[in-house]
């Protein structure tokens, strides 16, 4: 039997090691946005709009209903946005100019592991503001309906969350490669909004252009992240029972999230990696 080398053995240690420092930066994260005010403001605006669907009920008309539920949908999918958006872009250049960023590189860390541990804080803290937002919208929801329809809930939730893990990892891509955090901001949130309302149609407004145009658009078609895959408000909104095999389109949606935050996360570390930070 072979003896196993000392460098195998170490291989966990440094995993274990390398894991502690990512969630040590993202508990930062974490603490940072619930210690500002971007959440508790956007979540009573929610309750606020979503407490017109406990009064607006005229004459038990299920349409009043439902357009309260869209309304209160939309309102969550804009303040999650806004929320993944604003927390993401402000990370390294916050830590660029208060020159914290030095003494945290002084440290036993490399700078993968901070924009590592910059993406899970920031998913991660989005991730229970969305739980909050979706509890809240439910109970309020099942109030009037009386249903609670769980997996239906779940899904939109676990959908939804994905969706903001390919914005945040964009969101930190543009950090580290745009000049200040407001053009990285606006940018994202106009190929976000971009996406989400027109990506599915690119493909038959290219079958009416000429070439090159139709060819590049197409392309465009092809290249970008279909956020729009990830909207289930309509599954919410009119109360449709879950497909036999939507858990496997769940799951695939998931890989197919999975591969464009892999993508940009690789592509800001190798950003990150080569950029000056004075």
């Amino acid at each position: 039997m072979p003896p196993i080398r000392a460098d195998n053995r170490e291989q966990p240690k440094h995993f274990l090691r390398a894991m502690n420092k990512i969630f040590a930066v993202a508990g930062v994260v974490i603490k940072e946005l619930y210690r500002r005010k971007d959440f508790y403001v956007l979540f009573i605006l929610t309750v606020l709009i979503t407490g017109l669907m406990w009064t607006m009920n005229f004459f038990h008309d299920e349409q009043i209903v439902r357009f309260i539920k869209e309304v209160c949908l939309i309102l969550i999918w804009i303040s999650s946005l806004v929320i993944a958006v604003t927390t993401a872009a402000r990370q390294i250049p916050f830590e660029r100019e208060s020159r914290t960023i030095f003494p945290l590189l002084a440290k036993p860390i490399t700078r993968w592991q901070v924009l590592l541990g910059k993406f899970v804080g920031c998913w991660l803290a989005t991730g229970v503001a969305l739980v909050v937002f979706y509890i809240f919208f439910a109970l309020v929801s099942a109030s009037r309906e009386h249903t609670l329809p769980l997996d239906a809930y779940f899904e939109a939730f676990w959908m939804h969350w994905q969706m903001l893990s390919i914005v945040i990892a964009m969101t930190l891509l543009g950090s580290v490669g745009l000049s200040t955090p407001a053009a990285n901001m606006t940018i994202v949130f106009v190929i976000s909004l971009g996406i989400l309302f027109l990506g599915a149609f690119l493909h038959k407004v290219a079958q009416q252009m000429a070439e090159p145009s139709a060819s590049l658009l197409t392309a465009l078609y092809f290249i970008i992240p279909h956020l729009e895959l990830f909207n289930m408000r309509e599954l919410i909104i009119h109360d449709w029972r879950l497909a036999p095999g939507m858990w496997l389109d769940v799951l695939m949606a998931t890989v197919y999230a999975l591969a464009y935050t892999g993508f940009f996360l690789v592509a800001a570390c190798l950003v990150f990696r080569r950029k000056a930070l004075n």
